[in-house]
C-alpha cells in the first residue's frame, strides 16, 4: 500500500479536514483551531454536518475513512460549559442538539464505506461516542491515554449514542458494569479487554498504517446492529437469564446513591434497559429523553462546575505562585511511621520518589514499611501490579531509626503526635542533615502552622500538608500557608502534591484550617439531633439520604470521640467568645467518661462492634438514654441541618480569609470531607438552593429561630443574597 498522500485537502471545514491518499483512503483529521482539545462545540457541529454532506455526495472518490485528530488527545467530549448552564426551559434545544449529533453519527456508520477511528490519545465521553460510530477502533498504546464514557460521574449519561451502542456491542450487563454505569476511565489495555477498543499499536505511524490497512481489508464493513438477524449479546431484558442479573446492578446503584438525590445512575440503568428492548432508532430516542432531563436538572450543573471547572482551576495551578520554578523531590523524608506516616511514605514511593521512613526505632520504622508491603501484596493478588513492580516500589522506602539517614533529603513530611513541642523538636533535630533548601511540611490536621513554625529553623520554608485517611485512597491534600510561609514553599508544596497524584487545595492558617473545622459541623449537628431525642438510626439515614458517604455517628467512631473532644477543646480555646458550643457535646463527654465508649478502635462507640471490629448495630444504650418519640424534629430538617451548618461555617472561613477561593471550598468539601457530591460542593450548595442564595438565607433563618445561634447567617452572605449574587 502506498504511503503517499495528496497534499491538497479534499475537504475543509472549520474543525475537520480530509485528505485522500493514492489508495483512495480518506483521512479525516479533527483540529479545532480555537482550543487545545477537540470538543462538541458549535463549530464542531457545523463541521460534522458539512463533512457528512461531503462524504455522502462524493462516495466514489474514496474507498474508506480513517477518523483521527491533530491534537494530543483524540477528542475531549461535550461542551460542558453549555451543559453546566442548561436548566428548565432548555429541554427543546438540548434534545435537538443531541438528536442532530446522533443523526450525523448514524450517517457516518451507514455510509456504505468502512470507517475506522485512529485514536491517537484520550477519547472520553463524546470523543468515544465518535469512535463507537465507526466500524473499528484502533488506539495508540499510551500510558496517559484514557477511554470511557464518564458522563454519569458528572450527573449525565452518554447522550450521543453511547448507551445505545455499548449495550449492542457488549451486552446489557457488561455495558452497565464496565462502561456506562459507573463511568470508568480505562487505560488502553483495559479498554481493549472491555471491548470498547479493537486493537492497540505502539507508534503514530503504525496507528495510521494499521487503520488504512483495515479499511482496505474490510470494504463491506457494517455495524453489528445493522446486520440482518442481529441480537444483543446476552439477550434482551425479557430473557430470564438477563432478568436474573439485573438486580445486581440495581443493588450497585442503591449502594452508590444510598437514597441521595443522584438521578444519573438510575437514568443510565433505565435508558439501557428500555433501549435494549427496542430497535436501534427508538433506543436512541429513549437515550435523548433521559439525557435531556439530566442536563436540564440541577445536579449535572453542580457536578460539572465542581468536578470539571473548579477541579480544572485547581489542578492547572490557579493557587500556585506562577514565577517559581517547578519542583520535583529527589529524596523525601517522612517523620513518623505510624498509620499516617507509613501511608504517606507509600504514596511518595508510588510516585517514584525515594523516601526515608524514620521513627524512634528501626523496628518501628520497619513495621511502618510493612504497611506498604501489605497494600502491594493485595495489588499483586488482584493483578494490578507484578511481583517485580512490588519489589521496585518497596526498594524506594528506607525504614530507619537513625536520623542521619535523612542526609540530603529535599522534602520532609512530618506525621507525628499532635503536640506543638514534639513536632518542633522533630524538625530541629533533622535540620542539619537536610538539603539547604529542603521543603518542610507538617501533616497536622488542626495545629496552626504559624505556631509550629515558631520553633522551626527556616519558617519561610515551613508549610502544612494535611493528608486524609486512608492516604492511599483519599485524593485530597489541604496545603496550609502560615504567616511566614513564602511563595517558594507554597509553589513547591503544590508541585509535590501534584507529583504524588493528589489534588491540592490551598488555605490560610487557622486552628482547624478549613476541612477539620467544617467536617466538625457535620458531626456536631448529627450528635445534637441524637441529644434532642431523634433515633440514632434515623440520624444516620438522614445523612445518607442527604448524600453523605457515611453516617456522622459512624464517622465519629472512626475518628474517635476522644480525639474529637481534643480538637473541640483546642478550637474553643482558639476562637474564644466567638465559639458556639453544640448541644451534642455533653452527650460525647458522657459517652467517653460515663459509658467508656470512645470509638471503634476501643471496640465501643456510638456503634457496637464484634470481635473482628465490624459494626454490629447502634449501641442499644444510646437509644435507651436519648431516643424520644416526642422530639418534634421534622425529617426534612435533619439532613438540611447538617448541610446548612457546614455551609454557614464555610462562609465564615471565606470571610476570615481561611479559604482563598470558592473552587477550593467546593472541591475540598467533596474530596476531603465527604460533602455530598450532588450539590457541587459546600458553597455551590448555597448557590443552587431552592430560591438561590435568598432561599438559602431564608431557610437558615428558619433553622436559626428553631435551633439556635449556630445557624446565624453571616452578614456577607445576607448582603450577597440581597444583591442576587452567587459564589463563583
Amino acid at each position: 500500500m502506498s504511503d503517499t498522500v495528496t497534499s491538497a485537502p479534499a475537504l475543509t471545514t472549520p474543525t475537520i479536514s480530509g485528505v485522500i491518499d493514492d489508495d483512495r483512503v480518506l483521512t479525516l483529521t479533527m483540529d479545532d483551531p480555537s482550543q487545545s482539545a477537540n470538543t462538541m462545540n458549535e463549530p464542531f457541529g457545523v463541521s460534522l454536518g458539512q463533512t457528512l454532506d461531503w462524504l455522502e455526495a462524493n462516495k466514489d472518490a474514496y474507498v474508506g475513512v480513517v477518523v483521527t485528530s491533530a491534537k494530543d488527545s483524540f477528542f475531549s467530549g461535550g461542551d460542558l460549559e453549555r451543559l453546566m448552564n442548561a436548566g428548565p426551559g432548555d429541554e427543546e434545544n438540548i434534545a435537538r442538539d443531541l438528536d442532530y449529533t446522533k443523526l450525523q453519527f448514524r450517517r457516518l456508520e451507514t455510509l456504505g464505506r468502512p470507517v475506522v477511528a485512529a485514536l491517537n490519545g484520550t477519547a472520553l465521553g463524546g470523543g468515544l461516542e465518535i469512535a463507537l460510530a465507526c466500524h473499528h477502533r484502533i488506539a495508540l498504546s499510551r500510558n496517559d491515554a484514557r477511554f470511557g464514557l464518564p458522563e454519569v460521574t458528572l450527573g449525565l449519561l452518554p447522550g450521543a449514542g453511547g448507551v445505545t451502542r455499548t449495550v449492542r456491542m457488549l451486552g446489557l450487563m457488561p455495558a452497565l458494569m464496565s462502561v456506562i454505569g459507573q463511568g470508568q476511565r480505562h487505560h488502553p489495555a483495559k479498554a481493549l479487554e472491555v471491548g470498547i477498543i479493537d486493537a492497540l499499536v505502539d507508534s503514530p505511524e503504525e496507528l495510521l498504517a494499521t487503520a488504512k490497512a483495515w479499511v482496505m481489508a474490510n470494504p463491506d464493513a457494517v455495524q453489528p446492529w445493522d446486520r440482518k438477524g442481529f441480537r444483543i449479546p446476552g439477550g434482551t431484558p425479557s430473557s430470564p437469564a438477563l432478568m436474573a442479573q439485573l438486580p445486581a446492578f440495581g443493588a450497585t446503584v442503591r449502594s452508590q446513591t444510598k437514597g441521595a438525590p443522584m438521578p444519573a445512575p438510575i437514568s443510565v440503568l433505565a435508558t439501557a434497559v428500555e433501549g435494549a428492548a427496542l430497535d436501534f432508532d427508538n433506543a436512541t430516542k429513549v437515550e435523548t429523553r433521559y439525557c435531556t432531563a439530566l442536563a436540564c436538572g440541577p445536579v449535572s450543573g453542580n457536578l460539572i462546575k465542581a468536578m470539571f471547572f473548579d477541579m480544572g482551576a485547581i489542578t492547572k495551578g490557579a493557587s500556585r505562585p506562577a514565577d517559581v520554578p517547578r519542583f520535583t523531590p529527589t529524596k523525601a523524608l517522612v517523620l513518623g511511621a505510624g498509620m499516617m506516616g507509613s501511608a504517606i511514605a507509600y504514596v511518595i514511593a508510588s510516585a517514584g520518589i525515594p523516601v526515608v521512613l524514620r521513627d524512634v526505632s528501626a523496628e518501628a520504622a520497619e513495621k511502618g514499611k510493612g504497611y506498604s508491603a501489605a497494600l502491594l501484596d493485595k495489588a499483586v493478588a488482584k493483578g494490578r501490579r507484578t511481583a517485580d513492580q512490588r519489589q521496585a516500589l518497596l526498594d524506594l522506602i528506607t525504614p530507619t531509626g537513625d536520623i542521619a539517614d535523612a542526609q540530603g533529603c529535599d522534602l520532609v513530611v512530618e506525621a507525628i503526635f499532635e503536640d506543638v513541642a514534639v513536632k518542633q523538636n522533630a524538625f530541629t533535630e533533622v535540620e542539619k542533615y537536610l538539603a539547604d533548601d529542603a521543603l518542610l511540611c507538617s501533616n497536622t490536621s488542626t495545629l496552626p502552622i504559624t505556631t509550629l513554625a515558631e520553633g522551626v529553623p527556616r519558617p519561610a520554608a515551613f508549610i502544612g500538608t494535611h493528608f486524609f485517611s486512608p492516604v492511599d485512597k483519599m485524593p485530597l491534600v489541604e496545603i496550609v500557608v502560615g504567616e511566614q510561609t513564602d511563595d517558594v514553599a507554597l509553589a513547591r508544596a503544590f508541585d509535590f502534591v501534584r507529583a504524588i497524584k493528589k489534588t491540592p487545595i490551598v488555605v490560610n492558617d487557622s486552628h482547624g484550617f478549613f476541612t477539620t473545622r467544617v467536617i466538625g459541623q457535620f458531626m456536631d449537628e448529627a450528635i445534637a439531633l441524637v441529644a434532642e431525642g431523634v433515633h440514632p438510626a434515623s440520624v444516620e439515614q438522614a445523612a445518607l439520604q442527604a448524600g453523605y458517604p457515611s453516617g456522622a455517628l459512624a464517622l465519629m467512631d472512626e475518628i474517635s470521640l476522644t480525639l474529637s473532644r481534643h480538637i473541640r477543646e483546642g478550637m474553643a480555646q482558639a476562637f474564644g467568645d466567638k465559639w458556639v458550643p453544640s448541644v451534642g457535646y455533653p452527650l460525647v463527654d458522657r459517652m467517653i467518661d460515663e459509658f467508656g465508649r470512645p470509638g471503634r478502635k476501643a471496640g465501643a462507640g456510638f456503634y457496637a462492634y464484634d470481635e473482628s471490629g465490624r459494626k454490629a448495630g447502634i449501641w442499644p444504650g444510646l437509644i435507651e438514654h436519648y431516643t424520644r418519640d416526642d422530639h418534634g424534629i421534622p425529617w426534612e430538617d435533619m439532613g438540611e441541618r447538617m448541610l446548612i451548618a457546614q455551609t454557614l461555617d464555610t462562609v465564615r472561613c471565606l470571610d476570615a480569609g481561611v479559604l482563598r477561593t470558592v473552587a477550593d471550598a467546593n472541591v475540598g468539601s467533596i474530596l476531603g470531607i465527604g460533602f455530598p457530591a450532588w450539590t457541587g460542593g459546600v458553597l455551590q450548595y448555597a448557590n443552587q438552593f431552592r430560591g438561590g442564595l435568598a432561599g438559602f438565607v431564608a431557610r437558615a433563618d428558619e433553622l436559626h429561630a428553631r435551633y439556635g445561634e449556630r445557624f446565624a447567617v453571616p452578614d456577607s452572605l445576607r448582603t450577597r443574597a440581597a444583591a442576587d449574587e452567587r459564589y463563583l
